[in-house]
């Protein structure tokens, strides 16, 4: 399945957020990966974030992830860096954009 979501960097965190996803810590990607992950892309905008990510299933994806020591670290990291956080808990799997047209 694909999903995308949308999230916001802080204005004053914008090189610090780029800087810390050139050094995503490996454990992590493995276990995005080990979670059914086989792509994740983001794009920024402004202070825009836009995600896109493949899995086999989103909700397990977030229910392997969430409590997993490493991603919990990455998380706090990353709620020091975003206005928009994206919820890893039971509602995680709702924040996903709908799809409005698909070619």
């Amino acid at each position: 399945m694909r999903v995308a979501l949308h999230t916001r960097v802080r204005p004053d965190r914008v090189t610090a957020y780029e800087d810390a996803h050139r050094a995503v810590p490996e454990e992590l990607t493995r276990a995005i990966r080990a979670a059914g992950a086989t792509s994740w892309t983001i794009w920024r905008s402004g202070t825009d974030l836009f995600h896109v990510l493949e899995c086999e299933d989103y909700t397990r994806l977030l229910a392997a992830l969430e409590h997993l020591p490493v991603n919990v670290a990455w998380q706090a990291r990353m709620a020091e860096l975003l206005d928009v956080v994206h919820d890893y808990g039971a509602d995680g799997a709702a924040a996903g954009l709908p799809v409005v047209w698909e070619l």
